[in-house]
């Protein structure tokens, strides 16, 4: 910090997934190349603690095979951005979100730039840079990025972790998934072009999903720890989790009331939202939700809104449950993704 008058902080969303690890690690990478400020540091930030990243399955898998150890990585409790902020010296960009936690709302006036493909919940006037685009990976932003840039910053081993996160996130490019776009297929062929001796898209997708959905031996609490994320008004915090296993399979785990109400309150979270997603053979996801909360209100504003939801509409059929305080649905709509249904929950609040 006292070599530099500028730290220079990417960082992408507290879910931590492969694609907000490599957006934020491909980002820096492209910014500390290409950057003409000399006493700047550009530091990729991992938004979750380091103990956390054992959970993040497939981006362990993916750093590992492409030779990048865990020890070269700054996780958000090994860096002290409200320090930096306060001394002066932060500049942070987002990747792969837009609105920042209430815990971090110090910091939004360090934002100097986003990068995002989720529909925008808030305005950033100048002289933030802003590109928001309806992409099925954040990871094909930073590539049109890094390729618009000077000719041989993008090198094989970024080429390699940029590749398998547009695969991993737009389900092997399928149009039956609904999330990919052209704009994400024509960044993949520019990749393949770039470096043709990229492992096959059939094996890179195989083995990433392979390594996503590997929820063995994980108690419920570390699933849902795998891939969440919090909204919340000024009264109730409430935490959306990711879980990759079928929602019937998950309901059936032995005490899972009991730790649905320990993971809450150890957290102080007034509910939880449960996204499960499992994928057939010609990857089409099906899609569950569960909604638990011990505050029947607080449930029945959540379950009311992801019902009455019509932008987009869910299409929910509730499904028999077997604990109290849980209500369970099919999700009729299956390309309704989490990153669909987190503005109408926090609508919702």
């Amino acid at each position: 910090i006292q070599q530099h008058q500028e730290i220079h902080v990417v960082m992408g969303n507290e879910a931590c997934d492969l694609d907000s690890t490599v957006s934020a690690l491909a980002l820096a990478y492209f910014l500390a190349q290409t950057s003409p400020a000399p006493k700047a540091a550009f530091v990729p930030v991992l938004n979750i603690p380091r103990a956390d990243f054992a959970l993040r399955t497939e981006t362990t898998f993916l750093l590992r095979d492409r030779g990048i150890p865990a020890a070269a990585l700054v996780f958000r409790d090994e860096i002290d951005l409200g320090g930096l902020h306060h001394a002066g010296l932060l500049s942070l960009t987002l990747v792969d979100h837009h609105v920042l936690p209430g815990a971090d709302a110090a910091l939004e006036e360090a934002v100097v730039e986003v990068l995002d493909h989720r529909p925008l919940e808030r305005e950033r006037g100048p002289p933030c840079q802003v590109t928001v685009e309806p992409v099925g990976s954040c990871a094909t932003l930073v590539t049109e990025r890094i390729l618009q840039g000077p000719p041989g910053v993008l090198d094989r081993t970024t080429a390699a972790l940029l590749h398998g996160t547009i695969l991993l996130d737009c389900i092997n490019l399928s149009p039956a998934a609904g999330k990919v776009t052209p704009r994400d297929v024509a960044c993949v062929s520019l990749l393949e072009e770039r470096f043709p001796e990229l492992p096959a898209r059939d094996a890179v997708f195989g083995a990433l999903q392979a390594a996503k959905f590997d929820v063995t031996g994980l108690t419920t609490e570390q699933m849902l720890r795998k891939d969440l994320k919090v909204f919340s008004n000024d009264e109730v915090v409430v935490a959306i989790s990711g879980v990759f296993e079928d929602l019937e399979t998950f309901l059936l785990r032995p005490g899972l009331l009991q730790d649905l109400e320990a993971f809450c309150q150890a957290r102080g979270y007034a509910g939880l939202v449960a996204m499960t997603v499992s994928f057939n053979q010609n990857h089409e996801p099906t899609r569950k939700i569960a909604v638990y909360s011990a505050q029947e209100p607080l449930r029945s504003t959540l379950c009311r809104a992801l019902e009455e939801a019509t932008t987009p509409s869910l299409l929910l059929r509730p499904l028999p449950c077997p604990w109290p305080g849980v209500a369970a649905y099919a999700q009729g709509n299956a390309v309704a993704t989490r990153k669909k249904v987190l503005p109408i929950l926090r609508a919702s609040l």
